[in-house]
């Protein structure tokens, strides 16, 4: 009887042992449904080369994208050290060579193992489209030296070429409005949320050569040529954009420097109301006709010396500047200015790059009514050449004497130019950078960019939940207990049959 309930016992011991260990088996085959490796992020590289520097964005982004387009931030910036590609047209290895520094640095910053997988860009703005007018040949040897100093370095290069006036509005607009957070922002529950549209800002951007104005559109547009359309995070936008070549700030005042000697008393003087009073300085006739921008004279002669006498007066430095745009319109037309259409402007605007500049040296930029911000530029251009020196003993001359011409050309530009008023004035917001990152067209360019690149699946890897570790470490153990009894009872079995032998 006894031997007899210890087979059964053994039997039944084997029994739950085999259904154990088949547990054990299916739950180590069970794989985690959320074991996914952590998101991997790519990397871009942008050169902005602009009319008068050359600036590398190091821009990152995961992988998996929202809504079709990237969640881009700017992990790091570089400055190329010189002037702008455009002014290496007689020394187009030299272009190629001012940024092998920065693109040094980039190769820091860029894992090694995702450098070759890279993508990078250059963007020419309006000084390399003002070269490629002057000399097409020369635009182009420029290109070539800098695509081959880029070539050197293991990254995916793609092309170096010259934007649009309307890519550059179009671009400087997504900039402002992704780090405004109007495009797409992250909500307190970690979820990416798409504000309505016609929250975004408009943008008002200023370089060297050009000038460009973006803003939502409120109404039909009458001219589809200063229109643009986009796509981000999976919501339609329709902008008016344009861009004034020669309008930048530096091609601007040497318009109004031609402007002034050719309306001179005398061909070998002239007479600058915006210069201080007590500057005076010699310049060629070559220097100041060396631009498509600047219409010269019927005879020039490059070698006649020009003597130019600053005489501090705001009143004809406002007329003067004036007379660099024209403001007639067509029949039943809304413009801005030289005949270009231009709705009412609308909304909130930020203004950055030139406009900043020139209005923050006066510290213009903090929201000072337009009554306040006329009266400053208004006494700083009646001060003395000396005065100003001695006020800013560290500024740059050039920066210096052009300070009262800059701000005056941004004032006009705004109100007369882009029609802003008493009204709408407190609308412009005056930056450099927003949310601390440089406000510009890479970053939207990349922005856009990103819509092009296919988002990769998140790689998982199979694994076991938490929950069936912890049920099969259990089973486990219950297992070795039942081996433990199993081999007790068979011990028992048989030294039960050796005492029935005896």
């Amino acid at each position: 009887m006894q031997t007899h309930l210890l087979r059964v016992l053994g039997w039944s011991s084997v029994a739950v042992l085999g259904v154990l260990g088949v547990a054990v088996f299916l739950l180590v085959l069970t794989p985690a449904k959320d074991a996914a490796l952590p998101t991997r992020n790519k990397y871009g590289l942008v050169f902005d080369a602009g009319s008068t520097h050359t600036a590398l964005y190091i821009y990152r982004w995961p992988v998996d994208k929202e809504n079709g387009t990237g969640i881009v931030s700017q992990v790091e910036a570089c400055t190329v050290s010189g002037p702008g590609i455009s002014s290496y047209a007689d020394d187009p290895a030299g272009a190629g060579d001012s940024l092998k520094p920065c693109l040094d640095k980039a190769m820091k910053v860029v894992p090694a193992e995702q450098q070759r997988e890279t993508p990078t860009y250059l963007g020419a703005t309006a000084g390399m489209r003002l070269l490629r007018e002057q000399n097409s040949t020369k635009a182009q040897q420029v290109f070539a030296e800098v695509a081959k100093a880029i070539g050197e370095y293991p990254v995916d290069f793609r092309g170096a070429r010259i934007l649009t006036g309307k890519e550059e509005g179009s671009f400087g607009w997504i900039t402002v409005n992704y780090l405004l957070g109007t495009l797409v922002k992250c909500s307190f529950t970690g979820q990416w949320t798409h504000p309505p549209a016609e929250d975004a800002a408009g943008a008002l951007d200023l370089g060297g050569a050009s000038a460009q104005i973006t803003f939502l559109l409120g109404t039909t547009i009458d001219d589809s040529s200063t229109r643009a359309l986009l796509r981000l995070y999976g919501t339609n936008y329709s902008i008016y954009t344009h861009s004034y070549l020669c309008y930048g700030q530096k091609q601007a005042l040497k318009m109004l420097m031609a402007s002034l000697h050719q309306g001179s008393a005398s061909p070998q003087e002239i007479s600058h109301p915006c210069y201080p009073k007590g500057y005076q300085e010699n310049i060629t006739t070559a220097s100041l006709y060396d631009s498509p921008c600047v219409h010269a004279p019927s005879t020039p002669s490059p070698a006649q010396v020009l003597t130019v006498t600053g005489t501090g007066d705001p009143a004809a430095c406002s007329t003067a500047v004036l007379k660099l745009f024209n403001f007639s319109c067509g029949a039943n037309r809304t413009c801005g200015f030289n005949g270009v259409y231009q709705p009412p402007v609308r909304g909130q605007f930020f203004a950055f790059s030139g406009l900043y500049h020139s209005l923050h040296f006066l510290n213009l930029t903090g929201g000072q009514s337009l009554s306040s911000v006329n009266a400053t530029i208004w006494q700083f251009c009646t001060s003395t050449w000396g005065k100003v020196q001695n006020e800013f003993p560290t500024m740059n001359r050039t920066h210096l004497r052009d300070a009262c011409a800059a701000s005056s050309y941004a004032l006009t530009l705004l109100l007369q130019g882009y029609k802003f008023n008493h009204t709408t004035w407190p609308n412009i917001h005056f930056v450099r950078q927003v949310a601390k990152v440089d406000v510009g067209w890479a970053l939207g360019y990349v922005l856009n960019l990103t819509n092009t690149i296919p988002s990769e699946t998140p790689q998982r890897v199979v694994g076991l939940r938490r929950s069936n570790w912890i049920a099969a470490t259990v089973l486990l153990a219950i297992m070795l207990i039942l081996i433990f009894c199993l081999l007790t009872i068979t011990c028992c079995q048989k030294n039960s049959s050796g005492y029935e032998s005896l």
